[in-house]
């Protein structure tokens, strides 16, 4: 019987908004009291360190972060670029086309193969 008793008491027997709810009470009350601790820079700046040294150890973690950021990225400068009527490739857009040269952006050549540095 009393091990059913003990089941329903203590905080880590509570659901985890009432345990967040208390616990957020505890915070701020640590704060008006004067007693909470708060990170210097040179604290802060350590645990960030601490944090990303452990982070990159994780090859695959750091080359599904790197993907989803690239093709964020990609996404954007998609997005961005203004397009040209009868524009059949993103390479073909106003940006990449040379005054001097404009048939290079359609020809497939680059600039390099052209002369130009």
């Amino acid at each position: 019987m009393q091990a059913t008793r003990t089941a329903s008491r203590g905080f880590a027997s509570m659901d985890s908004m009432k345990q967040r709810e208390i616990a957020r009470k505890g915070g701020r009350a640590a704060h008006v009291k004067g007693t909470a601790h708060e990170f210097t820079k040179d604290e802060a700046r350590a645990a960030g360190r601490k944090g990303g040294e452990r982070v990159s150890t994780n090859r695959e973690h750091m080359s599904r972060i790197g993907r989803i950021g690239g093709k964020s990225s990609a996404g954007k400068r998609q997005t961005n670029r203004p397009t040209i009527p009868g524009q059949t490739h993103p390479e073909e857009s106003a940006e990449h086309m040379s005054p001097e040269s404009p048939a290079h952006a359609h020809s497939g050549t680059s600039p390099h193969e052209l002369g130009a540095a």
